[in-house]
């Protein structure tokens, strides 16, 4: 890795964030990192832990939108959007929808793939330079199905993975899916194992790995909104905060959902729109998976950790609202019943 020098900002402390301090720390960098409230907190931190190679597929497929509009319509549907008048939601929505052809989703696809691939590499290395306390674990993925038809819907994806993207799965019918995992019941159709997966631990990840970068002297303020920057001929010089002007010779954006609020000082539109996921971590039941799952036809992802046990998944686009819908919450739990023993520790 080249080696240079100078003072750049890292705005935002989740995992993106998280990543660039320390690569440009490595790289010879000093670096500060600002969050506009807790370091390694929000979708970093109760996410489902999964890095997954298998998610090659944008989900912007074909027939999408259609989904998605009919789940409208549904209370028990994983895909939810909160009522409201949103001139921003609805246009980005209305690009959504436009993607959800082969084309597009294939080219997304080979981006996609790009990232994962590239991801996934650096876990590995990460882990041997670093050994983050975080619960990693290389046991890949199970997509598990309920009904033979669930089962039949999913067989093109994973020819098309295989054929275009390289992507093996394992099939198991069955009786081989209960010898695989012990923890489902019998009787549910069958799945897929992608061996290439692995998962870990987000919130241990985020709290190891800020140790690694205090100890490599990475400035880390917390509560340190950005609003802007101040700037001499077109080249920004410093970031404009609650606390004054932080002046840096570079800036790295990772502010996820928040880069809208942006805009204006970036000098651009990036079409960014917040989705609310949900999760509950729970001690692990007495039958627990030991594999990760994931229930396609319920939408809903199970995360066995050494620490906990973690239900996930749903796409709730409420805007900025960060209040809980226990709705939203039970429908992990009522997915998880069709195929687990112990769907709760």
């Amino acid at each position: 890795m080249s080696t240079v020098s100078g003072h750049v900002i890292v705005i935002g402390g989740g995992v993106i964030g998280t990543a660039c301090a320390y690569y440009l720390s490595r790289a010879g960098w000093a670096v500060t990192v600002l969050d506009r409230g807790e370091f390694g907190r929000g979708c970093s931190h109760a996410n489902c832990g999964l890095i997954c190679p298998s998610h090659v597929l944008p989900l912007a497929e074909p027939g999408a939108a259609w989904r998605a509009f009919k789940s409208l319509f549904r209370k028990d549907a994983p895909f939810s959007i909160k009522p409201r008048i949103d001139l921003a939601l609805w246009g980005w929505l209305l690009k959504f929808a436009r993607r959800c052809n082969t084309r597009a989703m294939l080219k997304a696809g080979r981006a996609i793939q790009a990232l994962l691939t590239s991801s996934r590499a650096l876990y590995d290395e990460l882990m041997r330079a670093e050994a983050l306390d975080c619960e990693w674990e290389t046991r890949g993925l199970l997509f598990v199905f309920l009904t033979e038809a669930g089962m039949k819907h999913y067989e093109p994806t994973v020819k098309l993975q295989q054929e275009l993207f390289g992507l093996a799965a394992q099939r198991y019918d069955s009786a081989g899916l209960v010898e695989f995992e012990p923890a489902l019941k019998p009787g549910l159709a069958g799945g897929w194992h992608y061996p290439s997966d692995a998962h870990l631990r987000p919130d241990r990840l985020l709290s190891a790995w800020r140790r690694v970068l205090e100890a490599r002297g990475v400035a880390i303020r917390e509560h340190c909104e950005v609003k802007g920057f101040t700037s001499d001929a077109g080249r920004a010089r410093a970031a404009v905060t609650a606390r004054g002007e932080l002046p840096a010779e570079a800036f790295v954006v990772a502010t996820g959902a928040w880069t809208p609020f942006l805009n204006r000082a970036l000098g651009c539109r990036v079409p960014i729109q917040p989705g609310k996921g949900y999760s509950i971590t729970m001690p692990r039941p007495a039958r627990c998976p030991a594999v990760p799952l994931i229930f396609e036809e319920h939408r809903v992802a199970v995360t066995p950790m050494r620490s906990g046990y973690r239900l996930g998944s749903t796409m709730e686009f409420a805007g900025y609202d960060a209040t809980l819908n226990r709705r939203r919450l039970d429908l992990l739990r009522e997915g998880a019943r069709h195929y687990l023993h112990e769907p709760f520790g």
